[in-house]
């Protein structure tokens, strides 16, 4: 009789045991509801962090690649006409679009510089776009996966409190869906720190080398306010070697 007891409570505990799938996927289609919604959040949290990185990496190869395109041709501007159908000829540089705005106020020297830097920062607030919700992915990750950690946790000694054990059986699910909470908010997080890094100093790169170039831009259309009223001359202008001084020397 008593091998027949044991022999029923141990096919009874491989059942149970059976019935717990401990493998991540199965832990994060059934995982208990906020933990549900904290762990689905996280993986599209980091799915959203390569979609940005990728996208910000492309657009920046293709405005340094049209910057650097613009800035070439540019250095042999002679003067502001010459420098304006330039621009016209490389319109999807970022260093055009500051040039025609320069084109506008060229009649008002006064402001041409304070229309520079407006310019500049303009170009500075749409190439870091997307950037902010990188930065957020980064330090919030990590806190939302606690949150889905700690409650995990929680529902583990809410089991115990239950079932009146600490069997593997009762408190396995809680927990390891408490951990892939904190491994999907890292998956997240160690990504878009990383690329939030990586891609802002290429962005400020190119923001400073847009700066230095735009002083000798200023330079070149105050210079000679009225300059369409008068002919081209075949004679380098003495404004052709300060323009070209003012761009970064590239490696």
């Amino acid at each position: 009789m008593l091998n027949v007891l044991a022999t029923a409570q141990t096919v009874a505990e491989a059942t149970v045991t059976e019935t717990i799938e401990m493998d991540p996927i199965s832990l994060i289609l059934n995982a208990s509801g906020p933990v549900f919604v904290v762990v689905w959040m996280l993986i599209v949290a980091a799915v959203l962090v390569w979609f940005i990185a990728v996208l910000k990496l492309l657009q920046l190869q293709r405005w340094r690649a049209a910057e650097e395109r613009f800035e070439t041709d540019a250095m042999n501007a002679e003067d502001a006409d010459a420098l304006f159908d330039i621009a016209r000829h490389h319109e999807d540089a970022p260093g055009a679009r500051i040039v025609f705005e320069l084109q506008k106020r060229r009649d008002n020297p006064k402001v041409i510089e304070s229309a520079a830097k407006r310019a500049v920062l303009r170009e500075q607030h749409k190439v870091s776009s997307m950037m902010p919700s990188l930065a957020s992915i980064g330090s919030a990750s990590p806190f939302i996966g606690l949150f889905g950690t700690v409650y995990g946790i929680m529902d583990a000694f809410l089991r115990i409190g239950r079932e009146k054990t600490a069997s593997l059986p009762v408190v396995a699910p809680a927990i390891g869906e408490a951990l892939i909470a904190t491994a999907i908010g890292l998956f997240a997080a160690i990504p878009a720190v990383i690329a939030y890094n990586a891609i802002s100093k290429r962005l400020d790169d190119l923001m400073d080398g847009l700066d230095a170039a735009s002083i000798g831009w200023v330079a070149l259309v105050g210079s000679k306010p009225n300059a369409h009223h008068e002919p081209v001359s075949n004679t380098p202008s003495s404004t052709a070697l300060p323009l070209a001084q003012h761009y970064p020397q590239r490696g």
